[in-house]
């Protein structure tokens, strides 16, 4: 895996048009990338599509990047996952609702995936981690499992509203963690 600055690089390069650049950032990009598309489309044919779409608007988009906002792979990450979630939303498929999808959302990361892990992603984590534990649960099924809030509210048994409270009060929270707030 690159560095982040070598990801900030081939970003710019690939922005000025540079094949080459944006060769050498799908290489060190994708095996991620798919990982991330498999784990909302449940599926490796629509994985690779949407992974495909989602590659076509980096090479469109990446002269929009800035560095100061994010890192190269939080930015490609946030690509391919909402590409993901508007493909599993357009075919109206429901994430299932099992303990085994929020397991696999939860799992402890293996050594080769904490390694890889960015200090940012590493703060993000722990202040999930101080919410208490309905609200991490929502919060994950929300924005790491694409879950919409109509779902939520009917796997919380809750109100449509009690969960657009929750999901803004966590996040505000997470803000606050973070030294954003």
């Amino acid at each position: 895996m690159l560095t982040p600055a070598q990801l900030v690089w081939l970003l710019a390069s690939v922005a000025r048009g540079d094949q080459a650049a944006f060769e050498a950032l799908y290489e060190a990009t994708r095996a991620k990338l798919f990982g991330v598309v498999l784990r909302i489309v449940r599926d490796q044919a629509l994985a690779e599509e949407v992974l495909q779409d989602a590659y076509v608007k980096i090479w469109k988009e990446a002269g929009q990047y800035q560095p100061g906002n994010a890192s190269p792979l939080a930015w490609m990450v946030a690509i391919v996952r909402n590409r993901a979630i508007d493909i599993v939303r357009k075919r109206a498929d429901a994430p299932p609702e099992n303990a085994a999808s929020f397991a696999d959302a939860s799992d402890t990361p293996t050594p080769l995936a904490r390694r890889e892990m960015t200090d940012e992603l590493k703060a993000l984590l722990e202040c999930v981690g101080q919410l208490e534990p309905e609200r991490q649960k929502l919060v994950l099924l929300a924005y790491y499992n694409g879950w919409n809030r109509q779902q939520l509210a009917a796997k919380f048994n809750a109100q449509l509203g009690d969960v657009k409270t929750w999901l803004r009060r966590s996040l505000l929270d997470i803000r606050t963690c973070l030294g954003l707030a």
